[in-house]
């Protein structure tokens, strides 16, 4: 058993279903100090045992409710049955996607996506960036030896007080890979642009939009890499408009479209994507499918007021440039704009645009990027399909 031991004030009971404890949860805490801690209740009866930092608020995550080391046995249990879950046959590897999900797989502050012949590994807290080599040891034995690289993200590992990594773990793999998502081909380089390379919880998405784009003029605005818009490509669309502000970004947005036969079908416009959908507006474009896929406008509560204004400029503008019959596909990845208050601006939007929206679809996440109905904080992206009628 660990030496350092958290004990939690009375009535902190949600420690037994929630994994986050807060130091206004904790009534001492005995031992040496940051690192793997057995959790007990007011009473001295066993709650869990986690990664204890003092140095953020959230000082605390349970890893599990069972009376466990944390080990490599204990991760590569949790891989394995991550792994399972995301496997429909119960099939192994799986060559694209999200393999561990922090809380959601009950690794907290793990994350891990595969990207054809490589892993990306991010530790999002000290107790995970410690376990490091624990837990590579526990991915090859559970997915096989593949390289991994470390792409740690630098504002978490600055709250939790380590420094990020960003490299190859122990053995250099390929600068670039080319990874198939159904019928399109997308090239991610390994520690460049955002996320750990693609935004995944978008890949069941951009399948779904793909279709749409039959026949269509299409606008792929906060474009990043131009996913949905290969997806549009392939789907039949008759050309695609990306919009990008960062030139690094659009220009491996361009790639990404050569490879799939975008060329004279495609152009990717160096903009502020605000502005562009003005001057579209101005010049009278209109188009099929248009697609909104913003970075996250708030991360605080303070910010939220904020962000909603922005998400609202953002789909007023794009329900403008609607064709009849068109598609909108609309998102928040904005964990403090709930699923209802995303509904609600865009409706307000659609009031002030004049025009009427038909909800085809309400999206979320890709399935690999699981929820736990008792950890709200797993789910964070929402997103609309609508209709112009």
């Amino acid at each position: 058993m660990p030496a350092t031991v958290l004990r939690l004030k009375r009535g902190r009971d949600r420690a037994r279903t929630h994994p986050w404890i807060f130091k206004g949860d904790v009534a001492d805490v005995a031992g040496a100090g940051p690192g793997v801690v057995t959790i007990v209740d007011s009473a001295g009866r066993f709650v869990g045992r986690g990664f204890y930092n003092p140095l953020p608020a959230l000082c605390c995550r349970i890893a599990t409710w069972d009376d466990e080391p944390l080990d490599e046995a204990f991760f590569a249990r949790r891989i394995r049955a991550a792994l399972g879950m995301r496997a429909a046959d119960g099939d192994m590897p799986i060559p694209l996607g999200r393999l561990v999900w922090s809380e959601a797989d009950r690794l907290p502050g793990l994350v891990v996506d595969r990207y054809g012949p490589v892993l990306v590994l991010q530790c999002l807290i000290l107790g995970m960036a410690r376990s490091r080599a624990t837990v590579v040891a526990a991915l090859r034995a559970v997915v096989g030896d593949l390289p991994v690289f470390a792409l740690d993200e630098a504002t978490p590992a600055r709250l939790e007080g380590f420094a990020p990594e960003r490299g190859w773990v122990d053995r250099a793999g390929p600068e670039a890979v080319v990874v198939q998502e159904g019928a399109v081909s997308l090239k991610v380089t390994l520690g460049a642009g955002h996320k750990t390379g693609l935004y995944l919880d978008q890949r069941e998405n951009r399948l779904r939009a793909g279709p749409l784009a039959r026949g269509c003029e299409v606008l792929d605005v906060f474009a990043y890499t131009a996913g949905f818009a290969c997806h549009a490509l392939r789907g039949g669309a008759r050309s695609v408009l990306c919009v990008e502000s960062s030139h690094e970004i659009a220009t491996a947005a361009r790639e990404n479209l050569a490879l799939n036969g975008g060329e004279g079908r495609s152009e990717v416009m160096e903009a502020n994507a605000f502005d562009e959908l003005r001057r579209l507006e101005r010049v009278g474009r209109r188009f099929g499918l248009i697609v909104l896929d913003p970075p996250p406008f708030s991360r605080t509560r303070t910010t939220l007021d904020a962000a909603l204004r922005g998400y609202k400029e953002a789909n007023l503008r794009a329900m403008r440039l609607l064709e009849p019959g068109g598609s909108l596909v609309t998102f928040s990845c904005s964990h403090h704009v709930s699923t209802g208050l995303f509904e609600e601006v865009c409706r307000d939007a659609a009031a002030d645009a004049g025009v009427t929206l038909r909800v085809r679809a309400q999206l979320a996440q890709a399935s690999d990027h699981p929820v736990l109905l008792t950890v709200p904080e797993t789910a964070y992206l929402k997103g609309l399909l609508l209709e112009a009628v």
